[in-house]
């Protein structure tokens, strides 16, 4: 073979092994940061499908960090140190009076699901007077139910009752264990974790003359982010799906990695609490209206004359989408 053939030959292979390469960088997996608000099974929704692999699946490398409390995960958000984080209605709505463009995109729990536990020896309403009870964050899931709660027995927040920011559901039973809160709302199964404390459960949100909307568990990104990054967000929300359907109809691996995600081997805890998540994780994950104007409603009342519609704040338009798809359905037939 002559010199010139030999070099067009080269060439040739060269120009080949670059496009196969740009073409597997086409094809590498996204990195993306995802924000999670806690170790228990409410947020098993994000953490399971990065434990069987989904993300991964649907092309995406992702960082899954946890920042406790829905509402520091929502200011991780804003600050630009992740993508996509764990909002809840009431924490969107608060950020958006004051001016902050988020969008919930999916929400995979659509009520509060707490129980009110208090120490044994409060027997009435009256009993908690001067008392406090344990919240994660200000603006959280657990803050909305402790203010529900506390209503309904006839009782104000804050004036009757201390609430504190004490953390997640373990912190919650171990401020409570040690005696510095009285009660404190807790996740299904989460009462079992009250150790050595005479306690009860005074109430749940079961116990409410109706069922409390309450979008939460929601995939909540900018809407600069959702508008330039449909497709990423698209597929975050794929894979969180395929992992509730995985959580839904595996229960012996699904307690594996409730136990191993939030080091607690209480067969008690599990059991209960994945019974109860199992039944109210949503297959289709829309945003419920109802509850999210209930939270516009309480955001507005604290800050007059500054007008949030639901459409600023959800956007379901993905979800719709996959329904359309036949995605969900598939799945759940398989």
């Amino acid at each position: 073979m002559s010199a010139p053939c030999r070099l067009s030959l080269t060439a040739f292979l060269f120009l080949v092994t670059i496009l196969y390469s740009a073409a597997d960088s086409a094809h590498a997996q996204q990195k993306i940061k995802l924000a999670h608000a806690s170790i228990d099974t409410t947020n098993a929704v994000w953490y399971v499908p990065k434990e069987k692999g989904f993300y991964q699946k649907q092309g995406l490398d992702v960082e899954l960090i946890f920042i406790p409390s829905s509402t520091t995960n929502v200011a991780g958000l804003i600050a630009g140190d992740v993508q996509v984080a764990n909002g809840v209605a009431s924490n969107v709505a608060s950020v958006a009076v004051g001016g902050v463009n988020l969008v919930m995109s999916a929400c995979f729990l659509s009520t509060l699901a707490y129980d009110l536990v208090v120490h044994e020896s409060v027997k009435t309403a009256a009993d908690l007077r001067g008392k406090s009870i344990g919240i994660s964050r200000v603006g959280s899931a657990s803050d909305v139910a402790a203010q529900v709660f506390l209503r309904a027995l006839g009782l104000e927040p804050n004036r009757d009752v201390a609430i504190l920011q004490v953390g997640g559901a373990t912190e919650r039973a171990a401020a409570f264990n040690g005696g510095r809160i009285a009660g404190f709302p807790a996740s299904p199964g989460a009462a079992y974790l009250a150790k050595g404390v005479r306690h009860k459960v005074m109430m749940t949100t079961a116990d409410l003359p109706s069922r409390y909307e309450f979008p939460n568990l929601c995939v909540t990104v900018t809407q600069s982010y959702l508008a330039s990054n449909r497709d990423t967000v698209k597929r975050v929300i794929m894979a969180i799906i395929e992992g509730v359907h995985y959580f839904k109809t595996n229960k012996a691996e699904s307690k594996k990695l409730m136990a191993k995600v939030s080091r607690q081997n209480n067969e008690d805890y599990l059991e209960s609490s994945y019974l109860g998540h199992a039944k109210l994780f949503e297959r289709v994950p829309l945003v419920g209206r109802d509850g999210v104007e209930t939270q516009i409603k309480a955001a507005v009342a604290r800050k007059p004359g500054v007008h949030v519609k639901v459409e600023d704040i959800v956007d379901n338009s993905v979800v719709q989408e996959l329904v359309k798809s036949g995605f969900i359905d598939r799945l759940y037939k398989n």
